[in-house]
């Protein structure tokens, strides 16, 4: 897919850049841009879902957790 290649392009290219940027920074600054360029990376990657990770699995069913009387 065309368009996909080009936003891969595109992120990899923040990331670099946040990189470059990060080696001229002070040392808070420069853990801010290395996090960044480490969230543009995964955005460039196909089928990362875009660095976004997946919810948390319930150790407990909504059902379980409401099946009371309704009573505080």
């Amino acid at each position: 897919m065309l368009w996909g290649s080009v936003m891969e392009e595109f992120y990899s290219g923040f990331a670099q850049r946040a990189r470059d940027l990060a080696e001229k920074a002070d040392p808070f600054t420069r853990r801010r841009l290395l996090d960044l360029a480490q969230r543009y990376e995964l955005k460039s990657r196909p089928g990362s879902s875009y660095g976004r990770p997946s919810p948390p699995t319930r150790a407990t069913p909504p059902t379980v957790l409401f099946s009371g009387s309704g009573e505080a």
